[in-house]
């Protein structure tokens, strides 16, 4: 009796196991279908170098790594591959999503490799996401869907994708801003912008430099914007020191920041947050638009945890706005039950 090939639908069925991955630009998560989520780290890898010329290895990933950022000796080289949501170095990705899956350790069945759903952001080119697609084929997939970022956090929020009645969804990652209008199981409107919440570092890191002279770190500035950063300035005050460089001696100096100084600082970026939410309502069916403004707009992704964002957003555009349930999962979950369902023949992207 002849054997049956790979792609025999007994072998599907006997070694079928869910991987989903959201590879963001700040962080990368990895959730299995028999363990849910199993690795949430950083994006970041840190290659050692080897006395011969070009050559390199992992010496830290995830938070390890990212504890090294700004703090690296010359034997060292911290990467952050990701970029906007999208490999802008894939060598650096391989290594780390090559790391990440042996940390997660998914279950291994019968020895196969298992399949991946990987997220990825609405803008992302045909060239960017064959790199995603042959980082994880390089790490051990042995199948890898792409799955919008959008439709994966609208799942993993639980909104009804599927009924008539139009949702909205607003990730907020570390490098890029999804919206989607979600009807019927698809996307009656998708957009993105490349603004996430590393530009609200680097706005708070130049706005600090050109007011009080004093050279922030990245994740010095990452912490104030998560400590005291809000979307609104008429809030009640609240400081906190920060330690930098002096721009004009180059010796450490302390200043104090409050609230209403990251406010300031943010409100470039988050302009552009706005308008690309203003955009997707501007365009999206007007049907859709009447059920967003009965049902409201549910935010997700880290940049959702910013202070008085609801608040900001729903005195712009006269919208209920709430925060979903563990909103820096959403995408990964989102992904994870979509491959689950046998829903990615609608939702992946090809």
């Amino acid at each position: 009796m002849a054997r049956p090939k790979p792609h025999h639908p007994l072998f599907r069925g006997l070694f079928r196991h869910t991987v989903a991955v959201d590879l963001g630009t700040a962080n990368t998560l990895i959730y299995t279908d028999d363990g849910g989520i199993v690795l949430n780290q950083p994006s970041v890898v840190c290659f050692q170098r080897q006395p011969q010329a070009g050559q390199k290895r992992v010496a830290a990933v995830g938070a390890q790594a990212r504890q090294l950022l700004g703090r690296a000796p010359n034997n060292l080289e911290t990467v952050r591959p990701m970029r906007h949501g999208v490999i802008a170095n894939f060598s650096a990705a391989e290594h780390m999503i090559r790391q990440f899956v042996e940390m997660a350790r998914p279950r291994p069945l019968f020895g196969r490799r298992a399949a991946f759903t990987i997220c990825v952001p609405a803008g992302a080119t045909q060239v960017e996401r064959r790199a995603i697609k042959e980082a994880a084929v390089a790490a051990g997939a042995w199948k890898v869907s792409l799955i919008g970022e959008s439709l994966a956090s609208a799942v993993g929020a639980g909104l009804p994708v599927s009924s008539a009645t139009g949702s909205m969804v607003v990730d907020i990652g570390g490098g890029t801003t999804e919206v989607g209008v979600i009807a019927l199981g698809g996307m009656a409107y998708n957009g993105s912008v490349r603004v996430g919440g590393d530009q609200f570092d680097v706005a708070i890191v130049n706005y600090v430099r050109s007011l009080y002279g004093v050279l922030l770190g990245e994740q010095t500035a990452e912490h104030v914007k998560k400590t005291i950063g809000s979307a609104m300035r008429d809030v009640p005050m609240e400081r906190m020191n920060a330690t930098g460089r002096s721009v004009d001696d180059g010796l450490p100096r302390t200043v104090e920041l409050n609230n209403h100084d990251i406010a300031d600082a943010i409100e470039g970026p988050l302009r552009q947050v706005i308008g690309a939410v203003k955009a997707a309502l501007e365009c999206a069916p007007a049907e859709l638009v009447t059920d967003i403004a009965d049902s409201g707009i549910v935010l997700t992704g880290g940049g959702a945890l910013l202070a008085n964002l609801g608040r900001r957003l729903t005195a712009e555009l006269g919208l209920g706005v709430r925060i979903a349930d563990e909103p820096l999962t959403c995408a990964v979950r989102g992904a994870g039950t979509a491959a689950e369902a046998g829903l990615l023949d609608e939702l992946v992207y090809e």
